[in-house]
C-alpha cells in the first residue's frame, strides 16, 4: 500500500501544471480511499497519544470549516467547502502515513523514494528552465515565459517542494560513507535547482537547512568528524560546481530589488485588517480572495489569489482560534523534526509559509504533512529493528 501512496504523491507533483482540477480530484480520491483502507487493515491504536497530536489541529480545521459553512460564517460557501476538502486531504494523508509507516523498513523505503524522485525532478527542472523556457517537459506550453521548474509553474512552490526533500539528501550524505558521493550529488542538484528558480526565500531556506543538518549531526555525535569533513568537502565542491552551472545572477539580482517585500507587506496589512474585523470566526476558509478587495489598501491591477502568507491567511479565514490551533501543529513538529534531523524540511516549509502559500495546493501541502506522519511514527519507535536515522 505504501507503493500506492508514493505513486499518488508523485502523480500529484507531476500534474501540478495541468490547468484543470481532475488531477487534484484523482489525488484526493486516492488518498481518501488509501487512508480508509490503511486504517481498516493496520489501525493506529499502538501509537502514543502524544505522537498522534497532529490529528487534533487537522481534525479541528475540517470541523471548523464545516461549522463556518453550516452556520453561514463564510463570505463564499463554495470556496469554504473546497478548503474543507483540502484540509480533509491533509488529515487523510496523516492518517494514511501513521498507518503505513509502522515499520522502520517502510519509512526508509519511502524516504529513499522521495529522495530519488526529488532528485530527478530537480535535474529535469534545471535543464528544462534553461533549454525550454515556459514549457513543461519541453512539450506543453504555459502562459509563463520563464522559471517554470519541471512540472511546477511557480518558483516558490518549487522551492517548498525541494525544502521537504533536501534535508534527507544531506542527512544521507553525512551518514552513509559508502554512498556519500551519490547523496552529495543529489543534494547539490536540488540545491542548485532552487538557485536556478531564483526563489529568494527558497535560497535562504535550503542554505539554512544544509547548515542545520550538518551542525545537528556533528553536535550530537551521530557521525564522525572525519565523515563530516569528507562529506562537507564533497558537498562544497558539488554545490559550487552545480551553482556555477546554473548561475547565481538571477537570484542575486532579486535580492537587491528595491523593497522586495512591498507587495507582501501590503497584503499582510490587509489580512490583519480582515482578522480585526472578524476575529473569532474569520471570513470563511478559502474566502480570502473574495473578501480581500474590501480590505485592500492598494490596487495591484491583478487578481489577488492568495495572501502570500499562509499564517495570516489562516487567521483571517478562520479567526484567531483557528490560527492558534494550526500554530500548535508547527510547535509539535519542532521537537521530532530536530531530533530526527532528516525531518527539518517541515519547519522550512512552515517558515516559507510566512511569505508565501505552499499549503494552498493539496498536492504540495501534503508533502510536509506526510513528513509529519513519518515523524510521528518514528517518534513512537515502532519495530526499531535497526537505528531509524
Amino acid at each position: 500500500m505504501y507503493v500506492v501512496l508514493a505513486a499518488l504523491f508523485f502523480f500529484a507533483i507531476l500534474t501540478l501544471w495541468v490547468p484543470a482540477y481532475w488531477p487534484v480530484t484523482v489525488f484526493q480520491v486516492g488518498i481518501f480511499a488509501l487512508a480508509v483502507s490503511a486504517l481498516a487493515i493496520f489501525g493506529i491504536r499502538r501509537m502514543r497519544r502524544a505522537d498522534l497530536y497532529p490529528l487534533v489541529p487537522l481534525s479541528f480545521a475540517v470541523a471548523w470549516g464545516l461549522l463556518q459553512w453550516g452556520t453561514g460564517h463564510t463570505a463564499y460557501a463554495f470556496d469554504t467547502k473546497t478548503a474543507v476538502v483540502r484540509w480533509a486531504t491533509f488529515l487523510a494523508v496523516f492518517l494514511a502515513g501513521v498507518s503505513l509507516f509502522r515499520e522502520t523498513e517502510v519509512r526508509h523505503w519511502f524516504r529513499s523514494a522521495m529522495l530519488w524522485f526529488g532528485s530527478v525532478v530537480a535535474v529535469v527542472a534545471t535543464v528544462q528552465t534553461f533549454t525550454s523556457p515556459g514549457k513543461i517537459f519541453w512539450l506543453f506550453p504555459t502562459e509563463y515565459t520563464d522559471y517554470v521548474m519541471g512540472p511546477i509553474l511557480y518558483r516558490n512552490h518549487y522551492a517548498a517542494f525541494i525544502e521537504v526533500v533536501l534535508p534527507i539528501a544531506v542527512y544521507e550524505a553525512l551518514r552513509r560513507d559508502r554512498d556519500s558521493l551519490l547523496y552529495s550529488g543529489m543534494a547539490a542538484a536540488m540545491f542548485a535547482s532552487v538557485i536556478a528558480s531564483a526563489s529568494r526565500t527558497g535560497t535562504i531556506l535550503v542554505t539554512a537547512e544544509t547548515v542545520v543538518v550538518i551542525a545537528l549531526l556533528w553536535a550530537r555525535g551521530r557521525t564522525s568528524a572525519r565523515s563530516v569533513g569528507t562529506a562537507l568537502l564533497r558537498m562544497a565542491v558539488l554545490f559550487a560546481v552545480f551553482g556555477s552551472v546554473v548561475g547565481w545572477e538571477s537570484v542575486w539580482n532579486r535580492f537587491w530589488e528595491p523593497d522586495p517585500m512591498q507587495m507582501r507587506r501590503q497584503l499582510d496589512i490587509s489580512s490583519l485588517h480582515m482578522t480585526a474585523a472578524h476575529p473569532w470566526f474569520g471570513v470563511g476558509l478559502g474566502a480570502w480572495p473574495t473578501v480581500y478587495p474590501r480590505y485592500a489598501i492598494v490596487d495591484f491591477g491583478v487578481f489577488a489569489n492568495q495572501a502570500h502568507n499562509d499564517w495570516l491567511q489562516w487567521t483571517a479565514e478562520g479567526g484567531i482560534p483557528f490560527g492558534i490551533v494550526i500554530a500548535t501543529l508547527f510547535l509539535w513538529c519542532l521537537r521530532p523534526a530536530f531530533r530526527s534531523v532528516w525531518g527539518i524540511g517541515v519547519i522550512a516549509v512552515f517558515l516559507h509559509a510566512l511569505v508565501d502559500y505552499p499549503f494552498s495546493r493539496p498536492a504540495l501541502g501534503s508533502w510536509p504533512i506526510l513528513i509529519i506522519a513519518m515523524l510521528a511514527t518514528w517518534q513512537s519507535g515502532w519495530q526499531a529493528k535497526r537505528p531509524d536515522g
